[in-house]
């Protein structure tokens, strides 16, 4: 268990707190080599596993991204689809259909106003050739994957060929179904795949949402009904990642798990691996450098490899080689009764341990300071959907930045960023869906229940992630709400079992002494937005607010602090001296306010600052938002207001006061980009 609450530490940096940081570091890594297998055998069994498929000698990939047949069901009750059941015959033979892109929103992509606000049932098809030897192989496994179906369906179904294979609730992560028995029955040269997706929110979904029915006929048309939400961004909808096809061999590597360590200079890998479709087989273990070279190797299920003078995966900016990765290469051998059978997966793999003290985050041993940003998966036209031109613009924007960290906010981000982050050495706060839990009916039974199935999927799908170092339940729920105490409670202590081995927060808005959830967390998260939701204007009342902020959390609870939102909307363009709210010299002069006070803490207890937001996107319309939320460094299109040089000399400042015994100008000079 690489996570553990150590004895208090001192101020978050200088060399008496990193002495007694290294300490306790070296202290405690002496117990891993005994402890750390038990520990980590600790966390709760999850059940099936959800690698990301990737290639390898015994697997195959087939990515259905492109245009499929699309249409939405505009019938007043959302059900004609079913009625007339659109899945047993091509889309195009019972109505029109539209092409739409997979993977995008459907909202944005067409001129149809009534789709961009549409809530309901849309349909999805596409046509997939398929390979030959899938087909006629009864040794292969044919697993249909889908990404994402977005938004928080009630229920999103998956046909083929007319015969239904899965269901799923929730968006943002994945789900499969296998499909070998229907495509090698007969056996077929193509499928057609059906899937439709609900966008209704409900209090007992997450994000939680209402419909709200207007019966006033004499404002509204008959049946006219609208979905409220309690969160700020546009509630896009569609498939938002890709859907794909991959094989597998019929006895096959399900799922592995990762748990490191450290003790001295030796890295520690503990390891296990769970296997389908047979009792009988033989696992071979090999853990690869960057360079290709073998340096530990194991057999069977579970183990722990030992590698002496390990690379440690550091955080960008606070090693010279940061995100050093190794390839753990597993190979499965198995007799069946057709004969053998090998399968090979490989999974990266990023040395390192995360520990907190009553004042510090430590990672390796070392006080890390969280200086990044909140985003959004939001962008022009594609809405949600996932777009590789736009994930590394982005990421070169926050090597640019000097950015260490991001939070998923307020949901799962794609598997690909994940793996970005763990390939640029940027830190995750890795946040589950849990955003506008406001009503009291979102605290129920039922609710609770949804939300402990989503952190089981979110922690089976991010689990081995290195960057990833604590998972977020939440974000700025009515914490304060009688029923938020159990259900927070009972959510961090399941997230806990599930994974023993990094801390757990939520973040919260709440007032520090009416927070029922925050006893439960690791590090307390707070957003605050000083001289904007109130006092407008008066950016001289936020230090004095922030200061007493930061007071009342510390006194109470004990625990690091991060600044986990703050901000300013700007519209880009817009000047004014004095500052005026909406200019860019208001965003620069209120963070400027907020760093002041920052700089003060972080040499005590406050360990980590993201600003609200890396860029533009869009929300709802209202008379408060102009097309979205502008609180953005970087305009929608990703160009830079004001604010983000201003922010590019703080981080720039704070990596180079907190790198480890390098400059990080070195890297500065070198232009921060390292995915071109």
């Amino acid at each position: 268990m690489t996570m553990r609450r150590a004895r208090p530490g001192a101020a978050a940096c200088g060399t008496a707190a990193e002495r007694r940081a290294g300490g306790m570091h070296r202290l405690l890594a002496g117990l891993w080599v005994a402890l750390g297998p038990l520990l980590w055998g600790c966390g709760l069994a999850l059940q099936g596993g959800m690698l990301y498929p990737r290639e390898s000698p015994s697997r195959e990939r087939k990515e259905l991204d492109g245009l499929w047949s699309f249409r939405a069901d505009f019938s007043d009750n959302r059900r004609q689809g079913f009625e007339q059941q659109w899945y047993r015959a091509p889309l195009r033979e019972s109505g029109p259909i539209l092409d739409m892109p997979v993977p995008s929103s459907f909202n944005d992509v067409g001129q149809d106003g009534r789709l961009r606000h549409f809530v309901g049932w849309v349909w999805y098809e596409r046509e997939a050739i398929l390979p030959q030897r899938w087909t006629q192989d009864p040794g292969t496994r044919v697993v249909l994957r889908i990404g994402s179906a977005h938004y928080y369906a009630i229920v999103v179904s998956v046909w083929v060929n007319g015969v239904h294979v899965a269901e799923h609730e929730g968006g943002h992560l994945p789900f499969e179904a296998d499909i070998s028995k229907m495509v090698q029955t007969g056996p077929l040269s193509s499928c057609r795949i059906t899937i439709a997706i609900n966008n209704t929110l409900t209090p007992h979904t997450l994000p939680p949402g209402t419909i709200l029915y207007k019966t006033d006929t004499s404002k509204y048309p008959k049946g006219y009904f609208v979905q409220s939400t309690n969160f700020d961004f546009f509630n896009y909808a569609g498939l938002h990642r890709s859907v794909l096809l991959y094989t597998t061999p019929t006895t096959y590597i399900d799922d592995i798990t990762v748990t490191p360590g450290v003790d001295q200079d030796t890295g520690l890998v503990n390891y296990q691996i769970f296997i389908q479709g047979s009792k009988h087989f033989q696992l071979e273990v090999r853990l690869l450098d960057e360079e290709g070279k073998v340096v530990a190797q194991g057999t069977g299920g579970r183990g722990q490899l030992q590698v002496p003078s390990a690379h440690l995966w550091w955080p960008y900016l606070m090693h010279e080689h940061p995100a050093y990765l190794y390839s753990l290469e597993v190979r499965l051998t198995a007799q069946t009764a057709a004969g053998p059978v090998s399968d090979f997966y490989t999974l990266p793999v990023g040395i390192r341990t995360v520990a907190v003290t009553e004042s510090q985050f430590l990672i390796n041993g070392k006080p890390f300071y969280f200086h990044g940003v909140n985003k959004h998966e939001d962008a022009d036209i594609r809405g949600k959907g996932f777009d590789w031109p736009l994930l590394v613009k982005d990421f070169n924007l926050l090597l640019w930045l000097g950015a260490n960290a991001l939070r998923t906010s307020h949901y799962p981000y794609a598997e690909e960023v994940m793996q970005l982050c763990d390939h640029s050495g940027i830190v995750v706060i890795d946040e589950s869906p849990g955003v506008g839990i406001v009503l009291t009916q979102s605290y129920s039974n039922v609710s609770l229940q949804h939300h402990l199935e989503v952190m089981e999927e979110l922690v089976r799908r991010d689990k081995n992630h290195p960057a990833v170092v604590m998972w977020s339940v939440a974000n700025e729920p009515t914490s304060f709400l009688k029923p938020a105490g159990y259900y927070f409670k009972t959510l961090i202590a399941h997230t806990k079992a599930l994974d023993p081995s990094r801390p757990v927060t939520f973040v919260t808005n709440s007032n520090f002494e009416a927070d029922l959830g925050a006893p439960y967390v690791d590090v307390i998260c707070v957003n605050s937005y000083y001289s904007w939701y109130h006092d407008y204007g008066h950016m001289e009342v936020i230090q004095l607010q922030l200061v007493t902020q930061f007071e009342n959390w510390y006194r109470t609870y004990q625990k690091p602090i991060i600044q986990s939102e703050y901000g300013a909307e700007t519209i880009a363009g817009f000047h004014q001296d004095p500052p005026l709210m909406f200019s860019e010299e208001y965003q620069k002069g209120l963070l400027e306010q907020y760093h002041v006070v920052l700089d003060q803490k972080r040499k005590e207890y406050v360990v980590g600052e993201l600003i609200w937001n890396f860029a533009d996107f869009m929300t709802d319309q209202s008379p408060q938002r102009a097309i979205g939320n502008k609180k953005g460094i970087f305009t929608r299109q990703r160009q830079p207001k004001g604010a983000a040089f201003l922010l590019r000399e703080r981080y720039w400042k704070l990596a180079n006061e907190t790198s480890d015994h390098w400059s990080a100008r070195k890297a500065q000079c070198l232009g921060n980009s390292l995915l071109t």
